[in-house]
């Protein structure tokens, strides 16, 4: 019986924007229990400050590398460098993704008052900020499976780890593109479950509720830290009553990426506080 995460040490474990608060976060809990990690983000000079920090407070082997997850050919680049420095995947947790201001609409709800001009609503929403933002999240997930994924199906081991979202469960208001690239990534985890399923590789997702990210700062707090009317209603609809610790997140992941959920593929787990669940009544 599997009951700790002690198959995780020495494996090679590749996160997708690492250098974030998240994906940064989840590198240490990896770290922690003795998992290689390579750090992959745009950002070389961060990438490399958390494989540091990572080396000198757990002591085991973190490589930063410039990454652009929607970059096919610097992502085969990239993988040739992890197996010379690490060497050949075993873990991918897919991180990179988030939110803009231009994928996003100003107000809630359409209106009797919205409708003289339609401001700020979906119909005044930007394609190009609503492609670019799909694409990360959707996109930056589906080229590093292809990229690293392999590697582990011809090992016939191996595990993929998605970050899917409340938006893809629920419907959030205002953030149209992340929903629809967060739903995306939920039936991808799905469908590549059930792909990869006599290979040995296993695929699953976490849908974190709302923990506050350099992402979605700008929709929860205002300047001054308060929060917003908006982050006002997410409290008063999770029933534990808090925004999520970055910290929750790693427990999850050590789960669903070590042989303790040898048996789990396929499934998409919620870390909300019950947000999900509750009706608000």
């Amino acid at each position: 019986m599997k009951n700790n995460f002690n198959d995780i040490q020495d494996k090679v474990c590749i996160i997708t924007g690492g250098n974030g608060v998240i994906g940064s976060t989840l590198a240490k809990g990896i770290a922690s229990v003795g998992g290689k990690t390579a750090i992959l983000a745009r950002d070389a000079e961060k990438n490399n400050e958390v494989a540091k920090t990572i080396e000198k407070e757990y002591g085991v082997p973190s490589r930063g590398y410039k990454t652009d997850v929607l970059d096919k050919k610097n992502l085969q680049e990239v993988r040739e460098a992890i197996i010379q420095d690490l060497g050949s995947p075993d873990i991918l947790i897919n991180c990179a993704g988030g939110n803009s201001p231009e994928a996003t609409t100003e107000v809630e709800e359409i209106t009797e008052e919205d409708i003289k001009d339609l401001k700020g609503s979906f119909f005044d929403m930007s394609l190009e900020g609503f492609d670019f933002t799909y694409s990360l999240n959707f996109k930056g997930s589906l080229l590093p499976s292809m990229i690293f994924g392999k590697d582990m199906a011809k090992k016939q081991q191996g595990n993929i780890l998605n970050i899917s979202s409340m938006a893809a469960l629920t419907t959030i208001t205002k953030v149209a593109a992340y929903s629809a690239a967060k739903a995306a990534i939920t039936n991808f985890t799905q469908w590549l479950a059930v792909h990869l399923g006599k290979t040995g590789v296993r695929v699953n997702a976490m849908a974190p509720g709302f923990f506050l990210t350099n992402q979605n700062r700008f929709l929860l707090k205002d300047e001054d830290g308060n929060l917003k009317p908006r982050g006002e209603k997410i409290i008063n609809g999770t029933p534990y009553g808090r925004l999520g610790e970055i910290e929750e997140l790693v427990g999850p992941a050590l789960f669903l990426i070590s042989d303790t959920s040898a048996f789990v593929t396929g499934t998409v787990l919620p870390i909300d506080g019950g947000f999900e669940p509750y009706s608000g009544v």
